[in-house]
This record gives structure tokens, sequence and C-alpha cells, in this order.
């Protein structure tokens, strides 16, 4: 070997172990960083011996995939658990002490009271404030209700526009991967882009991709719809001021396609914009339609004549048999005259229909018939619209109670379904992050062969001028 091949030798080692302790570097730095993948210098032969000729970058397709869609599904399930227990914090909470069914049940234990000594104005006075109590608790839970509604509303609009612009981002990293990869340049850090705007996609919505040539991606949503084929995909949604139980809201369409809801309390949603719509259009109104029942059933049960009596709302009538008024919930009050007189509970007389035998001027007030017939018919079934989804046929206690069963039930098993999703988007981002992820250990210990390798270059340019200077000395 000469002394010029040994230099070229060595100068050849710095350079591939600069460049390898670069990649080593950088490795390091972003050791804490999930959407980084870790990179390798390859060495290949060359006419000029050993050089770094590509740049690896660690990659599983299959698990990144995974990942993908249980990011969708864990994001979807988790944005409707939220708004479950939004609903359900708006009922008291735990015990959902503030729920209708649980006034209904105080306005009933009021009515037998005031039954036990009907000549009491404190106790009639008393069941009215009760008969008070409940309806705020129906109206506001109705006010929250759609609440819930608008606020989903805002939600999908900011998702659609955050959407839209990650599309954007992705058109412009996926057209830097195919430049890339067309010219045989590294594309790692593009790569790296694309995949971390994929995962903040599948937020937003279920996706699944496909990769073609030149490191192409074309993006589906989880039902089969292009939401990214060479260009971004338009994603048009036009969201309302305000909600109330009349207003339906209006669909999110990608190119023209609109996007499904989620269905069940273990959502098929994939991403949140699903979840928002399952919220909106489905079970905020279900239960928007149990709370109208349950008016519907007060002012059935204590009407006067065949026109609302203790209870009346805005329609001023007394609905139809099983069949849900849309937004009467928000609108029911206690009838202002018992307030005035609360004894009218005991007597009736607010449409001018005295049930006491005394009459208006010298009522009894030892008269329980009419009270011991609103609490009977509290405990007797009576006919619901079965669109509610509960039962057609049930007391309206009953039917009370079961809508917070309802309720608890759906929030129950979404809850379930949110840790077991969220269990599976760890144990795969773990899979992904052992494959793809840098580990500070192994990187320190090629960090060490390196510098081995640095030395024993080193060693032959210390070597190399020995010699040189042993040959000019014998020149001399």
């Amino acid at each position: 070997m000469s002394l010029s091949t040994a230099i070229t030798i060595a100068q050849s080692a710095f350079n591939n172990t600069a460049a390898q302790t670069a990649i080593v570097s950088k490795n390091i730095a972003n050791a804490g960083n999930a959407d980084y993948s870790r990179r390798l210098a390859l060495l290949g032969s060359t006419p000029n011996g050993a050089q770094v000729v590509s740049i690896y970058r660690a990659q599983n397709e299959a698990l990144l995939k995974q990942s993908i869609s249980s990011i969708g599904q864990s994001s979807g399930q988790g944005r409707l658990l939220s708004g479950l227990e939004l609903l359900k914090s708006s009922l008291g909470g735990n015990d959902y002490e503030t729920s209708p069914a649980t006034f209904l049940a105080a306005f009933r234990d009021s009515l037998q009271t005031f039954a036990s000594t009907p000549g009491n104005t404190t106790m009639a006075a008393s069941a009215v404030s009760d008969a008070g109590d409940l309806v705020n608790s129906i109206s506001t839970t109705a006010n929250a209700v759609q609440n819930l509604r608008t606020d989903a509303d805002k939600e999908i609009a900011l998702e659609v526009e955050k959407l839209n612009s990650l599309l954007a981002d992705f058109e412009q990293a996926n057209n830097a991967v195919k430049a890339a990869t067309a010219q045989e340049q590294d594309a790692s850090d593009a790569l790296d882009q694309r995949d971390t705007i994929l995962k903040q996609i599948s937020e937003i919505v279920g996706i699944s991709t496909v990769t073609r040539a030149n490191n192409d991606t074309v993006i589906y949503t989880s039902d089969g719809t292009v939401l990214f084929e060479t260009m971004a995909r338009s994603v048009t949604f036009t969201p309302k001021t305000a909600y109330d139980a009349t207003i339906a809201g209006n669909r999110i369409y990608i190119d023209g396609v609109p996007v499904a809801a989620g269905a069940g309390a273990n959502t098929t949603a994939e991403g949140k914009l699903a979840s928002l719509l399952q919220l909106r259009d489905d079970i905020a109104p279900k239960f928007q339609s149990q709370l109208d029942e349950i008016a519907r059933g007060l002012v059935t049960m204590f009407q006067e004549g065949g026109a609302p009596g203790l209870f009346t709302w805005a329609g001023g009538t007394v609905p139809a048999t099983a069949t849900v008024q849309p937004g009467m919930a928000a609108t029911l009050v206690v009838n202002p005259l018992a307030k005035a007189n609360p004894l009218l509970l005991r007597d009736g007389g607010f449409n001018g229909i005295v049930s006491n035998p005394g009459g208006a001027a010298t009522p009894n007030a030892g008269y329980t018939a009419l009270l011991e017939g609103y609490i009977a018919a509290m405990g007797q079934d009576m006919t619901f619209d079965p669109a509610t989804g509960l039962d057609g046929t049930s007391s309206i206690l009953d039917f009370a109670t079961s809508s917070i069963g309802w309720l608890e039930q759906l929030r129950s098993t979404a809850s379930t379904a949110s840790d077991n999703k969220s269990a599976l988007l760890a144990r795969t981002q773990e899979a992904l992050s052992k494959e793809t992820g840098v580990s500070i250990d192994e990187e320190l210990s090629l960090l060490l062969d390196l510098e081995q390798s640095y030395k024993a270059s080193a060693k032959l340019v210390s070597t190399v001028d020995a010699m040189m200077a042993a040959l000019l000395e014998a020149v001399r």
C-alpha cells in the first residue's frame, strides 16, 4: 500500500465517521420526539473505498397504519365520552342529583305530604315550589342539551378548518417526498413531516392510505371517500348560529360526499368529526325528546278540563298522546295562578273548573281526591313516543328514571370503550416506537464504535506522518 493510498483511506474514513456521527447526534437530539424516525448512515463500496451511500430511515408501514387507525378510533371515542360526561355534569354529576327524575320524585313526595294535611297552606306552597324546581330542572337540562349541540357545531367548524389546513400542509410534504425520492435524495425529514400530518388528520377524521410510485401517498376516509390524491379534496361545512329542538344541523361534505356520523356507545366513529355529528344529531336530540316527553306527560297528567293546569308551556295546549312536541321541555313552566294561590293544586280552578265540593268560595279544607288522583297518576302507566328510545308504556316516574339510566348506560359503555381504545393506541405506539424510535443506549454504543473508528483512522494518519518524516530524513 502506498502512502498516498493510505492517506486516501484515512480521509475516506474521517468523512464516513463524520457523516455517521452527525446522524447519531441527530438521533440522540430527537430521542424524545415521537414523530421522529431513527436514521442510519449506510456504507457501500465505491472506487474510492467505503463511503456513506444512503441514509436509512427506520419504518414499519403496517404498524404506522395501525397507529393511524388507532388514533382515529381513540380520538372519536374520547370525544364522544367527553360529550356524554358534559351531559352528566349538567344533571348534577355522579348521583344525578339535579336530574328531572330526582325532582320528580321530590315533587311526588311533596304532593303526598300535602295530601296528608290538605288544609296546610304552607304544605301547598311547598308542593308548588317543588313543582317549580322540577320545571327548572327540565328546562335547564333542555337548554344544556341545546348548548351541547351548539358547541359541537362550532367545534365541527373549527375542525373542518383545521383539516383543510392540514391537507394543504400534507400536499407540500408529499410533493417534497416525491421529488426527493425521484432524485434519489434523502427524504427522511419530509417523510417524518408527512407522517406527523397523517396522525393529526386521523384525529379529525378516520383515514387509510395507499402508497404509489415515488412514495406518493393517497388518503381515503374510513368509508372510502378520497381525501387526498395528488391534491387536497375540499372539506366543507356551514355552521348554524344557534340551536333549539326544532333545528337540524348541516352536514359535513368531503369532495361533495357527506361524512357519516358515528353510531353506538362503543362508537363506530373514527376521528372527532363523526363523534361530534353523533352527539349533535343523534344522542342530544334523543335525550331532548325524552325531556320533551316528560314535559308533555306532566302537562297531560295535571290538565284541567282539556287545558293545561298546574303545568303549562309556550303552546298553551295539551299535546296529543305519545307524540313528542319538539322543544316543549324548554318552555315548560308552573302556572302563575298556582304561585298566587297554591291551594288551587288541592281544589282545582286553573281553568274555572273547581273540583272541591265546597266550591271556590267555601272550599272543603279536608278535600284530597284531586291530590290523590295526581299521586296515583304519577305511578300509573301512560303512553310515550317510542322515538325516544325508551319503553313506550310506563309511568312518568319510571320513564324519567329510565332516561337517566339510558344516559348512564351510554356513558358507562363509552367510558369502557375509551379505555380499551386508548390502551390499544398506547400498545400500538409502543410497538411502533420500538421499531422506529431512538434508543439512547444503542446510539451511545454506536457512538463508541465510531470513536474507535476515528482513533484507528487517526492512528493511520499518524503512522503515515511518521513514515513521511522518516523518508524525508533519509533523503536529506
